[in-house]
């Protein structure tokens, strides 16, 4: 008898058929003497839409919501359909014995495989694989200590209940706005907040006042000092800051205090995936999208760090006992920083890390044992992968200590000051690559009641500044500190306001549009609520460790919905569409909008019943302009298509360019022309070939 191993990718199910010695490979499953693994294609089960329920939904109208299913059901997603008919077969095969789920070892990962085993009535013993790494030792390791399907009941419910919310709040109020207002307004539990944070940044900026002030600069002696009163640098009183610059102008000063004090920095906790994304935003401008992208990477192909999806910081404590092996897998790439390490058996001196209480699914994001190689990497992988690498190792060295000294000079009762750090023992960040910068100690041979002259004395006028717009890392501090979504969701959620056009990224920042800032006009005000959201998601939470209801979770979201769309419905709220034109539909006679696209810019008929679409600029080809290389313009004339620079207007027919061969008809000549004995296999003979059969 075997057991039918299911995992969430084929690249996953390849490692885990590798590690267990299944070796016959077939088109959707790999076979051994105790395994059969087969794997999804991410979700392959998903909620029925609203049309499944009633054909009359496929039309979108105000009257027929809100659209409340009494029992929710799933359907199998069309695309993927033959992968999942294949895991339907294989669970019907006799010698099949029970399955052990090898999906992402998270509440999305538990759905994807929950909703297949449901779907082909599953009645058999179900076991569970929870790993944080796909190394061969995680592995097996895994396998040797399954756990039962029950266990993770609770997580797969939650998982359920986040599922229905999304469709039933998301559905409802996106077909409610965008029937009532006729333009495409899509709103949700977590996007909507999300957007309100943001708008609430952006009138903060508006309503911004600059107001002025002055700061006074001296120099004293050697030293460069500031004039300070009760903490506060800044002066708002242009005849004060003047009063004051006259008054100490070349007067004496005397030390009056000499103030230190010895600090430290505790070395940082390793990463959890909003920390990274935050982090990687700030340093190397990656968008949140692209980090967890170039993170899975990391885990899934090169099995270089553990699960990435984690919202903790820590450890466990039996996790101390694998540190050393932890660090001869760097010892190959980071050579000069383990090997002290190592030579100190990888005693780690944080131990605040390891703390049970502080792990929920999963640990923090660390490297794997897998020896490292970091010319296997791509750049991104590589960044990403050193940021991981050196926080782990800040684990292993001291706290940073430093010394931070204050001088207090007193000038004609006015108090200037000057600080300075000096390192005691840099610790942590002779690995992180933070270490301060060696002090001039000028304030080394200072000594209480000295005499100093002053030199200089700059007076500078400035205006206060409005708050920045936030950046990536600025929203998912926000969206962590509102719990909006969670650290699997939120670059999804980020990604999902720009293609709505509701927000854009700018030079890393990011502006609401006009559509945004009139979306937040007239969705419920209970949906702008971050605080709301943040009490579902902790729902959610209770109902993943059994001590929440999720029937009591489900009513309530009904209720909600119900709330919700009769509030649209009775809203006497106006809206216009940003983006209307002058011009007319040539097919239904409304305004044209207008949108922009990868491709540029589109023209799309306001009404939501026509399909009416046209590009408003030409199509960008690949071709370039032979007289200033940018990328010519695609045009449709009597004689057929042509190139067109749109710098310096140089022509050229179509013809003139050589078609290309993609990779795909690439390798049908060569399976069709490199077995004959004439011709060589080079893809230029290959090619020749080809047109002289043509001919």
């Amino acid at each position: 008898m075997k057991s039918l191993v299911l995992a969430e990718k084929p690249s996953v199910a390849r490692e885990i058929a590798r590690v267990l010695g299944c070796n016959q490979s077939h088109k959707s499953y790999i076979e051994g003497n105790q395994y059969i693994v087969t794997w999804a294609l991410g979700h392959l089960i998903e909620l029925k839409m609203p049309e499944h329920y009633d054909k009359k939904f496929q039309n979108w109208n105000l009257e027929d919501l809100p659209i409340i299913p009494e029992h929710m059901g799933t359907k199998v997603m069309k695309q993927t359909s033959h992968q999942f008919k294949a895991i339907e077969n294989l669970a019907k095969r006799k010698d099949v014995k029970d399955c052990i789920i090898a999906t992402d070892a998270g509440r999305e990962g538990e759905l994807v495989a929950r909703w297949i085993l449901e779907k082909i009535k599953w009645n058999k013993p179900l076991k569970r694989l929870w790993i944080s790494s796909h190394t061969d030792r995680s592995i097996k390791e895994g396998f040797q200590k399954l756990r039962p399907g029950k266990e993770f009941e609770a997580l797969y419910q939650s998982a359920v209940c986040r599922a229905e919310a999304d469709w039933l709040i998301g559905l409802n109020v996106t077909r409610a706005l965008t029937t009532k207002y006729q333009d495409p307004l899509s709103a949700g539990r977590v996007q909507t907040p999300s957007l309100s944070l943001i708008l609430e940044r952006e009138k903060a900026i508006q309503s911004f006042v600059p107001k002025e002030y002055w700061t006074i600069d001296a120099q004293i002696g050697p030293l460069k000092t500031s004039w300070e009163q009760n903490g506060e640098k800044r002066i708002f009183s242009s005849d004060v800051a003047q009063k004051i610059t006259e008054k100490v102008k070349g007067q004496k000063g005397t030390v009056q205090a000499i103030q230190r004090k010895e600090k430290s920095e505790q070395q940082p906790l390793p990463y959890d995936l909003t920390e990274l994304q935050r982090n990687a935003s700030n340093r190397f401008g990656f968008s949140a999208k692209k980090t967890l992208s170039v993170l899975q990477k990391l885990y899934e192909q090169h099995k270089l760090v553990t699960y990435p999806r984690t919202d903790s910081r820590y450890l466990t404590k039996d996790m101390e006992a694998t540190m050393l092996d932890r660090l001869h897998g760097l010892a190959s790439s980071y050579r000069d920083e383990v090997k002290p390490l190592i030579a100190n058996k990888g005693k780690v001196l944080a131990k605040r890390v390891f703390n049970n209480e502080k792990v929920t699914d999963h640990h923090a994001i660390i490297p794997t044992e897998e020896r490292s190689h970091l010319s296997d990497l791509e750049s991104d992988e590589r960044k990403l992968y050193d940021m991981i690498v050196k926080r782990f190792l800040a684990l292993f060295h001291k706290p940073y200590r430093y010394e931070g000294i204050k001088a207090v000079i007193e000038v004609a009762d006015e108090t200037f000051t000057v600080n300075e750090t000096v390192v005691v023992d840099p610790g942590f960040k002779k690995v992180t690559g933070k270490e301060a910068e060696p002090a001039a100690q000028s304030l080394a041979n200072l000594s209480k009641g000295q005499s100093l002259s002053v030199q200089n004395v700059a007076v500078e006028s400035k205006l206060t500044e409005p708050p920045n717009r936030y950046s990536e890392a600025d929203v998912l501090t926000q969206m962590e500190k509102y719990g909006l979504g969670t650290p699997a969701t939120r670059a999804e959620i980020i990604e999902r306001l720009i293609q709505t056009e509701v927000v854009e990224r700018k030079n890393g920042r990011f502006y609401t549009t006009a559509k945004g800032k009139q979306l937040i006009e007239i969705v419920n005000d209970e949906l702008k609520s971050p605080e709301l959201t943040a009490k579902w998601e902790k729902e959610l939470e209770q109902i993943s460790r059994g001590k929440s209801d999720p029937k009591v979770f489900r009513e309530k979201i009904r209720k909600q919905t119900k709330e919700l769309i009769s509030e649209i419905k009775k809203s006497n709220q106006k809206y216009r569409a940003h983006n209307l034109t002058g011009s007319k539909c040539p097919e239904c006679g409304s305004f044209l909008k207008e949108r922009n696209t990868k491709e540029g810019k589109i023209l799309v008929c306001s009404s939501l019943e026509c399909k009416y679409r046209k590009r408003k600029d030409p199509k960008l080809s690949n071709r370039r302009c032979p007289t200033c290389h940018k990328k010519m313009e695609m045009h449709e004339g009597k004689a057929g298509l042509y190139f067109q620079c749109r710098t310096c207007n140089k022509v050229e027919k179509a013809e003139g360019k050589k078609k290309a061969v993609n990779k795909r008809e690439e390798r049908k000549l060569v399976q069709k022309y490199s077995q004959k004995d004439d011709f060589g296999t080079s893809l230029g003979d290959l090619l020749k070939a080809a047109l002289e059969d043509k001919e």
